[in-house]
């Protein structure tokens, strides 16, 4: 499922137009962005949670060449499934 189908899902489940389904589809992923910014953990009971989690730099290496190349620290997003959203896609 992309962005624009879960407008139209919450579109038809709300029996709202596909602009305010947008609307609220984008300030809840700008919510969500927006917490990880801040560093804040989000959690959603029964699906999961999300948080940013902070790599170090180090030195790797270019597989096509070998030379060993700085990398850089960085911080990524990571999603850790729920027991109900576990239990529901094992049952």
């Amino acid at each position: 499922m992309n962005k624009s189908e879960l407008i139209q899902a919450v579109s038809e489940n709300l029996k709202i137009s596909s602009e305010e389904a947008a609307t609220i589809v984008d300030s809840f992923f700008d919510s969500m962005r927006d917490a990880l910014l801040r560093g804040d953990r989000i959690e959603i009971r029964g699906f999961g949670s999300f948080k940013i989690k902070q790599y170090d730099g180090y030195i790797g290496r270019n597989p096509k060449t070998g030379e060993s190349v700085q990398v850089k620290p960085k911080k990524m997003p990571f999603f850790k499934a729920g027991k109900g959203l576990l239990d529901y896609l094992n049952a």
